[in-house]
């Protein structure tokens, strides 16, 4: 097969069939092509027969949106400001891409663990282990939430799996950084409207820094993609599907084979609301990425090279990185001390 995208589209992103694994080998030859082609040449792709079921999407949904009516002073009870470890309510602008404002408001989501305090010598990111907080009067939306933490992350580790396949890669290769005390990340999202400026910045360009994301979009859009002509392009939604992008350690662990693509959301009409569930399938906070062997490695060109954006080997260190930059209210009443000068 080709590896460079001759005719490329730009009205949807490729379509990708997880059911295909279980359709015989001819099925499954094609939907490794397929994949192999999307994460080469793209690094977004739309991922239907996954298996999560439309109750079981309700159930996540229908919570979120129950939270996001709350009165915001029951909101802000559980403000990620209270939380050393990043957790909880950021109200619309408290977060910042790029060192601008995002223009939307949403709940953080990790592992239900224990507060860890690094001790002497320890690694500062193990400050982003810890509980999670939870609306008093929506305990449905707990319950909803984990699930889909566990839902998403088997259907995460499955794909992963059958994608490394598809590079000619083993398929359990990274499988020993993930397990018991790997660090998934779910965010329940609100983009309420374009800002007053008017910039219309909902979140601003980045690529995300785990392995997978697995996103749940409504039927609003505002999402759009860096594609191959340099341009960002919209994203459809397509109903039932996730829309899946590649992370930075995917790209780093290729060689830049496998591409982490810039994306961003553009915010809907002021008196507009979009939904989004994002869900990052991301390995132990002290995962140290070693190289992927696979047979295109001759090819790989190379890592992107961003200063503004150093690559750490162990990943809590750029998880840390990226929760300072983007949450500066929590970085500086927690974590003062692990801020650089102005």
């Amino acid at each position: 097969m080709t590896n460079v995208s001759t005719n490329p589209s730009y009205q949807q992103l490729p379509i990708i069939d997880l059911s295909a694994v279980g359709r015989g080998p001819q099925a499954r030859a094609l939907l490794h092509a397929r994949l192999h082609s999307a994460a080469h040449d793209v690094g977004f792709f739309q991922l239907v027969g996954h298996g999560v079921s439309e109750a079981e999407t309700a159930a996540l949904t229908s919570a979120m949106r129950r939270f996001f009516a709350l009165p915001e002073a029951e909101r802000l009870a559980i403000d990620n400001v209270n939380s050393p470890h990043f957790r909880g309510y950021t109200r619309t602008g408290d977060e910042r891409t790029g060192g601008r404002q995002d223009w939307r408001d949403q709940l953080d989501i990790g592992a239900e663990r224990p507060a860890r305090v690094p001790g002497p010598g320890e690694p500062a990111y193990w400050w982003l282990e810890g509980p999670n907080q939870w609306p008093a009067r929506l305990p449905e939306l707990r319950v909803a939430a984990l699930r889909w933490v566990q839902r998403l992350s088997g259907v995460a580790e499955k794909l992963l799996h059958e994608l490394l396949a598809a590079i000619g890669a083993p398929a359990d290769f990274y499988d020993p950084v993930f397990g018991e005390r790997a660090h998934p990340h779910l965010k329940l999202v609100r983009y309420p409207g374009s800002a007053g400026d008017g910039t219309g910045q909902g979140v601003g360009a980045h690529k995300d820094y785990g392995f997978l994301t697995l996103l749940l979009q409504d039927q609003v859009g505002g999402l759009q993609v860096q594609r191959e002509d340099g341009l960002f392009h919209d994203v459809p939604p397509l109903p039932g599907a996730f829309v899946v992008n590649l992370g930075e350690l995917l790209e780093v662990a290729t060689n830049g084979y496998l591409l982490a693509t810039n994306h961003r959301v553009v915010s809907p009409p002021s008196a507009v609301e979009r939904f989004s569930v994002p869900f990052f399938y991301n390995p132990r906070l002290d995962a140290r990425v070693e190289p992927l062997p696979f047979p295109h490695a001759s090819a790989a060109p190379g890592v992107t090279d961003d200063p503004a954006n150093p690559l750490f080997a162990e990943y809590g260190f750029n998880e840390l990185k990226g929760k300072l930059r983007a949450h500066p209210l929590v970085a500086e009443r927690h974590h003062a001390e692990l801020l650089s000068p102005a």
